[in-house]
């Protein structure tokens, strides 16, 4: 299995940045946009960036970026591994994922 496509909105950075279309050449994956002006069409990103917000990003007082960057992997981590997801029926997403 691979990533056949990758959908985003249509911000610059995703329809010029150099970065994104190599990391996409890289994947041999396509890129698709969404409807502008209609982000549900790419709900389970902004889901995923409100919680981002509400449980990382403004839980804590950060006194620095460094100390912002340190704390998303450990984040992360628990998000995908621990975090329970009522999408998932409680289970968190690494248990959706097979293993190799």
């Amino acid at each position: 299995t691979r990533i056949e496509r990758v959908m985003t909105d249509n911000a610059f950075a995703y329809r010029h940045g150099r970065d994104v279309h190599k990391a996409l050449a890289d994947l041999g994956a396509k890129q698709k946009f969404i409807k502008p002006h209609c982000p549900w069409q790419n709900g389970k990103v902004e889901r995923f960036n409100r919680t981002l917000q509400t449980e990382w990003a403004y839980r804590h007082v950060f006194t620095s970026n460094q100390a912002r960057r340190d704390a998303l992997a450990p984040w992360l981590h628990t998000y995908n591994t621990e975090r329970r997801h009522s999408a998932l029926g409680g289970l968190p997403p690494l248990s959706r994922v097979s293993p190799t």
